[in-house]
């Protein structure tokens, strides 16, 4: 278990449409950790949709609060969970409001379709509350991450919080394609709104935290358990 790696994630209850949503769009339900039939997307051939999905589909259909890490010596699996129990109670849910299609840099994901700083403050208080139980990044992961072109203070917060898009560089997004080529970002952002449309006027709220699992690196992520809020 030495190359297992955990992560907090906001994921949508699981019989909700935008759980269902993602994990079609992915291919793979990360609560029931098995793949599904791919959603059909107007002019978009399947096997460009496989390859589009070959990297979020190892994470699941999710919104990252605290990204994967390995534990830190001494701590463990059932103390995390204890802690994650902790963050959740007597929380009140987040609304979001609805979500829109849009790209970021090379990737297709849905966001919040208004501005919503409620949601860094409560990323930024997971990670304040359980960064304690992450082990340090891995040489390998710095230089994987700084190959990205980070700003001098995205570094800082990669070498401090262990991932460089925290606090002040947070931004909200469930991922629903991997990096695109440059001509077909246009085709899948326009092909992922008209999918997405029946579902874009429901308001959004982030009412429970799940704990994600991988068993090594070349693992897809899981949930281990969703806390809800108890606010």
């Amino acid at each position: 278990m030495s190359q297992a790696r955990f992560a907090i994630y906001f994921t949508p209850h699981p019989e909700s449409r935008l759980a269902r949503f993602g994990a079609a769009i992915l291919g793979y339900d990360c609560h029931g950790a098995r793949e599904v039939p791919r959603l059909a997307l107007d002019g978009i051939d399947p096997a460009v949709r496989a390859r589009a999905a070959t990297e979020p589909i190892r994470y699941g259909f999710h919104a990252t609060l605290m990204a994967p890490f390995g534990l830190a010596a001494g701590c463990s699996a059932a103390a995390l969970k204890t802690a994650l129990d902790g963050f959740a109670a007597g929380r009140a849910p987040l609304p979001i409001g609805p979500l829109e299609v849009a790209r970021i840099g090379g990737f297709i994901a849905l966001v919040p379709a208004a501005p919503q700083p409620g949601i860094a403050a409560l990323a930024g208080d997971c990670l304040g509350r359980l960064d304690c139980f992450r082990a340090g990044l891995s040489a390998g992961d710095r230089e994987r991450r700084l190959a990205a072109g980070l700003s001098p203070r995205q570094i800082e917060l990669l070498d401090r919080w262990g991932y460089p898009y925290v606090f002040s560089e947070f931004r909200f997004h469930m991922t629903l394609t991997g990096s695109l080529p440059s001509g077909e970002r246009e085709i899948f952002q326009t092909a992922l709104a008209a999918a997405f449309a029946e579902l874009a006027d429901e308001p959004v709220t982030i009412d429970a935290v799940s704990l994600m699992g991988q068993d090594d690196r070349a693992a897809r992520f899981r949930v281990l358990d969703r806390k809800p809020f108890t606010g």
